[in-house]
């Protein structure tokens, strides 16, 4: 993690006043000190800071909240609390506030994880050892198989999200996500993108009959995951702003949709070395016989994910041609979004199973 200056986070986060609820919630422990901000990825704010014998991590949304900044944190809190003593490695939920009138945001207190991003660079211990890195990756794909083994309805989690027509919501979602961006003047349009009709046309052709509903973390990838400091287990999968209930294999698509892809140009990777990780064939086959689930829901899946990524990073190309994002962003995610296209296009020619 990085530390940050008092200057990123003393005005949107007073002290006194998250000592007082704190009291209110049996948090005691005179002042609050040694408090810092952690980074890592995340445009939402992190302090990490003790009170007595106790560390703490308190999560709230970024300087600029967007509109639904305050739900997002409340739906965390909901599916954190929902793991609490589960196999599913995540921070531990300590205490929450979903009214904006106690610090300005909802926000809600986590225990600190022990551990790293893999994305930030890695120990020596992982990064001198090829099987520790692939003991890492099965890890990723043993993390999703426990959570979707979790039953939303069985830990209080029945009304996360809508689960009628959930499937057949998925393209015209997502494509409608890709046809708003016109109202950007500027934006270099669908022409400018690879596939996009046939990619559409595919996955409504071969689109699964039904699903198994559970739970989904919904931007699952290495850098939303924590490892431990002393061997190849994870530590906590973190950002959880975008679980609900759905299919759960749509995790593991966003897995293939992120994992090096031999069949790219010029190799693009999360983690280096990169030597010794699973490759895309061995993720699904690891998931598939620990589900059960069947190789032509995965290659469904494998297609909808880097579909549905590109899309959501598609925005921000958008914005920056009408000028409103940094130019040099929009242009290094569009170039992402054409790659991510281009390899839901060969999913549909070669399946990774």
């Amino acid at each position: 993690m990085i530390a940050h200056d008092r200057e990123a986070w003393a005005e949107l986060i007073d002290l006194d006043r998250l000592a007082r609820w704190m009291d209110a919630c049996g948090l005691h422990g005179g002042p609050i000190a040694d408090a810092r901000t952690l980074g890592g990825g995340t445009q939402n704010i992190l302090l990490h800071f003790t009170r007595g014998a106790r560390a703490y991590v308190l999560r709230r949304p970024p300087r600029r909240p967007r509109p639904e900044s305050d739900e997002v944190m409340r739906r965390e809190m909901q599916v954190l609390s929902a793991l609490a003593g589960s196999a599913v490695p995540h921070p531990g939920f300590i205490a929450g506030e979903g009214d904006p009138a106690v610090l300005g945001t909802a926000f809600y207190l986590m225990e600190p994880v022990d551990g790293f991003n893999p994305t930030q660079g890695l120990p020596a211990y992982h990064a001198g050892d090829p099987q520790v890195r692939r003991r890492m990756g099965e890890a990723m794909v043993d993390a999703i198989v426990t959570l979707s083994r979790i039953d939303p309805d069985a830990v209080g989690l029945s009304t996360l999200g809508k689960l009628d027509g959930w499937l057949e919501r998925q393209v015209p979602r997502w494509r409608a996500q890709l046809d708003g961006y016109a109202a950007f003047d500027g934006w270099t349009g669908l022409d400018a993108l690879p596939g996009v009709a046939a990619i559409c046309a595919w996955l409504e052709a071969n689109r699964p009959a039904s699903f198994r509903p559970g739970l989904i973390h919904g931007d699952f990838h290495l850098a939303n995951v924590m490892l431990a400091p002393d061997s190849a287990e994870l530590a906590a999968v973190v950002d959880w702003e975008l679980a609900t209930r759905g299919d759960p294999m749509l995790d593991l698509g966003w897995l293939t949709a992120t994992w090096h892809d031999p069949d790219e140009g010029a190799p693009r990777v999360a983690v280096t070395p990169w030597d010794g990780f699973p490759t895309l064939p061995e993720i699904v086959d690891r998931y598939l016989a620990a589900t059960g689930r069947s190789a032509v829901e995965a290659r469904w899946y494998s297609v909808l994910a880097p579909f549905k990524l590109g899309a959501i990073l598609e925005g921000t190309h958008a914005r920056a041609c009408a000028g409103l994002a940094p130019r040099a962003i929009g242009d290094q995610l569009h170039a992402h979004t054409i790659s991510l296209f281009e390899r839901a296009l060969r999913r549909i020619d070669r399946p990774l199973v």
